[in-house]
């Protein structure tokens, strides 16, 4: 962000009003920072936006058989909706381990 606010001449809260579109820009500023966006070709991190807002996109589901087709199709329903809400999924395998399930995550 720091170097599209560089390029664009503008301050890096003003990068992310962009970004964001919670707050007003005007538009020959909001221009300025995409045509410098475009030409760094930035992408904002995912990773670093979770860090910010506290939400983490991510959706985890434990089945306990990962080989067997019954759970991989569920998988895959759950993965289509998950990012359907830009969200990603990531898949755990608890071999039918009672104890693997009821771990905490923490």
């Amino acid at each position: 962000m720091k170097d599209v606010a560089k390029l664009a001449g503008v301050s890096i809260a003003t990068v992310s009003n962009v970004l964001s579109g919670n707050k007003y820009v005007s538009p020959e500023l909001r221009e300025k920072v995409l045509e410098s966006i475009d030409r760094l070709q930035y992408r904002p991190s995912k990773i670093a936006r979770s860090l910010k807002i506290k939400k983490s996109f991510l959706v985890g589901l434990m089945v306990p058989d990962i080989t067997n087709p019954y759970f991989a199709e569920i998988a895959r329903g759950v993965e289509s909706v998950a990012l359907e809400h830009d969200y990603q999924m990531f898949l755990c395998n608890s071999d039918g381990e009672k104890s693997r399930e009821e771990a905490p995550f923490a």
